[in-house]
């Protein structure tokens, strides 16, 4: 036997911010050494983090990097161990994304990364170039003051493999495996069994079986060792990297860490067998055929034993069932990590979410509860960071700490109910129970006042005063009304964030939460600056559905009991009087469902589908209930209100990435936002089809009555066409 202990680790790293960054870094080298592991693996550009966009652009990102790659290899933390660590390297003109492989205070190999992300939310070209010579090893000059530290002058820089005594290991970077030619189908017949996958892989609903379901296919069919590592946390941005980190050996996971956490560092360490690898692999011919005539791929000797023999001190690391989390766990654990890690890093005392009582904005209460009720059992598990940043945060004096989440969040969250004459008193009940089951500092405020100040005013300017369209008005009159209730509300949340805090004697300032979805962005049913304008949105990627989905979840798994009844009512914006015979509704507003804007905005993004791709996709879906000329309403009425709403998106509140049809401008969604809205070529083309399928509609019919009669006929020769009585069956 070849036994092996390897550790891989989830970090939650900090863009640009070194220091943190380094002392994670060494945090979990110790917990690998102290577990006993030989190999430590470390996520992609673990030492600047991996969201440090236009700052590697900067030579001084570099030099920092070196100056902490620097400080580990003059200690003793590679001492017996081989580490991967992710970093950014310039080779003469050209910048790379690299893993560097160093053992015993030296750099073994340096391996840039071949294949770069660059869709989605990632632009790595923009940053690094890819490296294309798979054919050799290069020699790589370290920078002086690097060279001189360690008294070694040059490493070897490319693609290849380090091969030991005893078994053969190499990196393979995050997109890489994805590829349609992935590095490990070709390392594996050149005989590596150990694989490093060091990846920057942020979350998103529903991903990680894809995720895990390409680690497995990686050793499955070929054999191997596969070590995957990944940030988990908010790193400066939009988006949550979901950590995950795991170990396979022949297509079975025999160790997986978490998915959200608040921990800084977490290490997964697994003993594997190698001559496992081995012998599956001598029992596929195919693999040995293939790899007695692959072609050679370079390799870097290191003259160094990994393994150990067969010995009862370490016992093998047994496959264990996947952990995989509902959608409804994900919406609450991961934005609610997120936030806690944006909380603790900005300086702020707490958040202020403008609490309506609809299912958006407790969703986001919900979410907050959910975090300070992770902060809470973190403590209790020991985590001595959270502990500090928690007492930090709720200024905690005299040694206390949070032991129950309702006081914690009593002294983080503030929540504002902003009800006007158009607020209902379900509306206001249903916000302040909740705020009560939460523990947050509920605050309940009437505008009327201030949007009669603000008529007033504009009455003494223009000698005209506006009214709602149910008392007479036009449908500028009801909008405009409805805009300035709406924007009073995001100023006053402001307002209420930066002067709260000085009312109540704390420190600092809170953030404001916005509450606006995914569905709603896309459609642009929202005010711009309004309380969807806030200073970061926990839902504004997540879909209608699954926030109803994830209310009744959190109504039982959470404990907010009201949440049931949020959810089952009808969702209004409450910006217009109420009367006998008008209730405002938000899908009658939007002339479309929640459920057809999820079907629009996956067409739209993930299936890059036009107007005219888009009609003809529904005409197929929505074939058996409307007709032709029904669903090119639809899809006319969408893309109109998508064009003329799109401007909205370039001031979106920044958001936690979720879902992947967020129409998010600044990162993810790149389009124009000043469109001809009439879209006239397209819709002509949609109305030809239109046109072109009612003719046969009507000769499907024709012809479907003449066989009708025909068979009815006694005499007659005519055969029943079967499924021709329904005009719609051939559509």
């Amino acid at each position: 036997m070849r036994l092996l202990k390897v550790a891989t680790c989830n970090l939650n790293q900090w863009a640009m911010d070194f220091d943190c960054n380094l002392k994670n870094i060494k945090d979990s080298i110790a917990k690998a050494k102290q577990a006993g592991a030989v190999i430590r693996l470390g996520p992609e550009l673990e030492i600047t983090g991996y969201g440090c966009e236009d700052h590697f652009l900067e030579l001084d990102t570099f030099s920092h990097a070196w100056e902490c790659l620097k400080d580990i290899l003059l200690g003793d933390w590679t001492d017996g161990l081989l580490c991967s660590f992710g970093l950014p390297v310039i080779k003469g003109s050209e910048r790379y994304n690299c893993q560097v492989l160093c053992m015993n205070r030296k750099i073994v190999m340096i391996r840039p990364k071949m294949w770069l992300a660059n869709d989605g939310n990632y632009r790595e070209l923009r940053w690094f170039t890819s490296w294309k010579q798979k054919d050799q090893l290069v020699d790589f000059l370290l920078p002086p003051e690097i060279s001189q530290a360690i008294s070694q002058t040059s490493v070897p820089f490319g693609y290849g493999y380090v091969q030991f005594l005893d078994t053969a290991i190499a990196a393979e970077v995050c997109e890489e495996l994805f590829t349609s030619n992935p590095p490990h189908a070709e390392l594996a017949v050149n005989g590596v069994e150990v694989f490093l996958n060091a990846s920057g892989s942020h979350h998103q609903l529903r991903k990680l079986d894809l995720r895990l379901r390409a680690f497995i296919g990686a050793t499955h069919t070929r054999g191997g060792v596969y070590m995957y590592s990944n940030h988990q946390g908010c790193d400066g941005g939009r988006l949550y990297y979901d950590g995950c980190s795991c170990i396979l050996v022949n297509g079975e996971v025999v160790a997986q860490g978490s998915q959200f956490s608040l921990k800084d560092v977490e290490v997964v360490v697994a003993e594997v067998d190698l001559d496992a690898v081995a012998s599956l692999r001598g029992s596929i011919s195919s693999f040995q055929e293939q790899a007695s005539c692959t072609a050679r791929v370079p390799s870097v000797a290191a003259p160094v034993y990994l393994c150990q023999p067969f010995n009862l001190k370490m016992s093998l690391s047994n496959p264990i069932k996947i952990s995989y989390h509902s959608p409804e766990e994900e919406i609450a654990f991961g934005p609610g990590c997120w936030l806690w890690d944006y909380l603790r890093r900005s300086g702020a005392s707490g958040f202020l979410l403008p609490l309506s009582g609809g299912a958006d904005s407790s969703s986001v209460a919900a979410i907050v509860g959910c975090m300070c009720q992770l902060v809470v059992k973190e403590i209790a598990n020991g985590d001595e960071q959270v502990k500090a940043d928690a007492i930090r945060i709720g200024h905690y004096a005299n040694g206390q700490f949070p032991t129950d989440s309702k006081e914690f969040a009593k002294r983080i969250f503030y929540t504002v109910y902003m009800g006007s004459e158009n607020s209902s008193e379900a509306t206001k009940t249903r916000a302040k129970v909740l705020s009560d089951e939460i523990g947050s500092w509920h605050v309940d405020i009437c505008i009327d006042s201030l949007v009669s100040a603000l008529l007033s005013l504009f009455e003494t300017v223009t000698g005209r005063r506006p009214r709602y369209k149910v008392d007479g008005g036009s449908n500028i009159e009801n909008l405009g009304l409805q805009n300035i209730q709406a924007r009073i509300r995001m100023v006053l949340a402001f307002t209420l964030a930066s002067l709260l805090p000085w009312v109540h004697s704390k420190p600092g300032f809170y953030l404001v939460l916005g509450s606006s979805n995914v569905d709603e962005g896309l459609r642009g049913y929202l005010t711009k600056y309004d309380c969807s304008s806030a200073d970061i949105n926990p839902i504004g990627s997540i879909s209608k559905q699954d926030l109803r989905s994830f209310l009744r979840w959190a109504a039982i798994h959470l404990g907010y009991l009201s949440l049931a009844e949020v959810e089952a009512a009808p969702p209004t914006a409450e910006l217009e009087p109420i009367r006998s015979n008008y209730s405002q509704l938000d899908e009658v507003d939007m002339g479309m469902t929640y459920e057809e804007l999820s079907v629009y905005g996956r067409l739209r993004k993930i299936f890059r589908c036009g107007p005219v791709s888009m009609f003809k996709n529904l005409c197929y879906k929505w074939g058996s209930k409307l007709s032709p000329s029904e669903v090119a309403d639809k899809v006319r009425h969408f893309f109109k209100y998508y064009s003329i709403n799109r401007h909205k998106m370039t001031v979106l509140t920044p958001s936690y990435h979720a879902e992947s049809y967020s129409p998010e401008d600044n990162r993810f969604d790149l389009r124009q936002f000043l469109y001809n809205s009439r879209w006239p070529y397209q819709f002509r083309k949609i109305d030809e089809l239109v046109k072109e399928l009612d003719g046969d509609k009507v000769a499907l019919k024709e012809t479907s009555e003449v066989k009708v009669g025909a068979s009815l006929n006694p005499g007659g020769m005519g055969v029943v066409a079967a499924g021709c009585d329904d005009p719609k069956a051939g559509l």
